[in-house]
């Protein structure tokens, strides 16, 4: 078995779209998702997945009442089965009502035992690197119950490979991915971000459309483990490949105002192999004509990291209320934000809000579909 971790709000969007990878087994839980099959549905959801964050093969799992339990139920697993003693090696640890104090102590243990087993089956123990380890093991803990894990990935599955400039606070990749499934936007649909920043959630969208594997640029743990079928991920990788369809300009339409921003989402989309897929313009969210009479409109509004004080903010969410209501009739319109204010100070009524994280950070999808001379209210009025 196999669990895909994800942004917490996205476990029902990353179920469906393992669904329609053709996988088997498929399970949401908390912050993931878990499923099934052999070494080809590893590679498929590493290779294809754009919502997941890693691929964790699950290695055991067992009671536990102390630490003893944890080290001894480590130190049974055949570790040198898996992977070199050449390899470094890192322990991740996370709990949830597990009873035992210290998370750290827990850390030592696991790694002792990895090492310990090593020493017993080949004579020696593998080093520890906290930067970039070859080997990532997890272990989470419940209430009374252990689950260890490999990490299959390496590198999070979010760091596709493209991004070469941003702005400060760029949305990661498979948090926008999820956002666009969550959307419902499908690739005949125009779409357009007109805060678009470094274009994340505009290269997610070119990718879509033309059908670009998010991890078939760059490489995975998996191609570490000792029993990695070379040939196997070979096939699959160029699968993938052959599938991409080659660019063509798109109905996907970004803007913004910062002339940087706007340089770093072109050189990305060059970067992430679909430049020219996408139309990028200089021009203000608050009197940009639509580029088309319907359509899916997404955006990550300032909430004080790229403008600047409470005020301007304040005075700014009001009057993209009006853009929004004045121009875009018959768009559907989804803002991703953390900041509170915004649904109260809008002045529209969300038909959804969709609980997210962006890291930390709790925050809503909202969702308006723009209809002329309706859906409008006083601003201030309740959340709806």
């Amino acid at each position: 078995m196999y669990f895909a971790t994800c942004p917490k709000g996205l476990e029902s969007a990353l179920a469906d779209e393992l669904l329609e990878l053709g996988l088997d087994e498929v399970v949401a839980g908390n912050a993931g998702v878990a499923f099934g099959g052999g070494w080809a549905a590893c590679h498929r959801a590493n290779l294809h997945s754009r919502v997941a964050s890693r691929v964790l093969w699950c290695l055991g799992q067992g009671r536990y009442d102390h630490e003893d339990d944890i080290y001894e139920l480590a130190q049974a697993l055949p570790w040198p089965d898996w992977f070199s003693v050449d390899r470094t090696i890192r322990v991740h640890v996370s709990a949830i009502a597990s009873p035992l104090k210290s998370l750290e102590f827990i850390t030592l243990r696991i790694k002792d035992a990895v090492c310990d087993r090593f020493r017993a089956q080949v004579g020696s123990r593998p080093n520890v690197s906290t930067v970039e380890p070859d080997m990532r093991i997890h272990a989470f803990l419940g209430a009374n119950e252990i689950t260890l894990y490999l990490d299959t990935s390496g590198e999070p599955l979010f760091k596709r490979g493209w991004r070469r400039r941003s702005i400060e606070a760029p949305l990661r990749e498979n948090l926008a991915a999820g956002i666009l499934r969550l959307t419902g936007w499908r690739p005949e649909e125009p779409l357009l971000d007109p805060m678009c920043g470094s274009g994340t959630f505009i290269v997610e969208a070119a990718q879509i459309a033309l059908g670009v594997a998010p991890g078939a640029g760059r490489h995975f743990a998996f191609e570490r483990f000792e029993h990695h079928d070379a040939s196997a991920w070979e096939t699959a990788r160029d699968a993938a490949m052959a599938s991409r369809q080659p660019v063509r300009e798109l109905a996907i339409f970004g803007s913004d105002t910062d002339r940087s921003a706007l340089t770093a989402a072109k050189d990305n989309l060059r970067e992430a192999g679909v430049g020219g897929a996408a139309r990028i313009q200089f021009a203000d969210a608050l009197s940009l004509a639509p580029p088309a009479e319907t359509g899916v409109l997404v955006a990550n509004p300032p909430y004080g990291v790229r403008m600047g004080d409470s005020d301007e903010l304040a005075a700014f969410y009001p009057l993209l209320g009006d853009a929004l209501k004045r121009g875009f009739a018959g768009w559907r319109a989804f803002l991703f934000s953390g900041d509170t204010r915004l649904p109260k100070l809008i002045g529209l009524k969300a038909q959804r809000r969709t609980p997210l994280f962006n890291g930390a950070i709790e925050c809503r999808l909202l969702e308006y579909r723009i209809v002329a001379g309706a859906m409008r209210r006083p601003v201030g009025g309740d959340v709806v």
